[in-house]
């Protein structure tokens, strides 16, 4: 019986260690998204990994560098960020995040436009903290 109880214990504390990267992860990616559209580039470097690749859905791919710079220098301009539907996967230190997105964006001065974006992001835990390690947009 003793024995049962601690299985039983052993497996209600794994999810609820789950179910709190979970939530940690949910946080830290509406946060992250928040972010971008505050060009807060101080903290977009502390939530990114240094290997990033950010891909949009037109098929360009910024390195770490090259998006901060274009959001210091304003070639990227967010004007806000929705997401829903997101549907995250914790596998170890590794995450999956998809959701379905609109994203108000200016590029380079231009007219604002919206896209309604289906978004994949792998987010890798180091130490305590989820860190963006890649993403990848499609127009849907």
């Amino acid at each position: 019986m003793r024995l049962l109880l601690t299985i039983a214990l052993f497996f209600t504390s794994l999810i609820v260690v789950a179910q709190t990267d979970e939530a940690k992860l949910t946080t830290t990616i509406k946060e992250f998204h928040q972010m971008l559209v505050k060009k807060n580039t101080v903290s977009i470097n502390q939530q990114t990994d240094k290997a990033l690749s950010y891909g949009h859905s037109n098929g360009w791919v910024e390195t770490k560098a090259e998006m901060i710079k274009n959001l210091e220098t304003g070639y990227t301009s967010y004007k806000s960020i929705k997401e829903d539907s997101l549907q995250i996967v914790i596998s170890g230190n590794v995450a999956n995040a998809r959701f379905v997105g609109d994203y108000e964006v200016s590029l380079n001065g231009g007219n604002t436009v919206i896209y309604h974006l289906k978004v994949l992001e792998v987010w890798v835990k180091k130490g305590k903290r989820w860190l963006l390690f890649a993403r990848q947009a499609v127009r849907g």
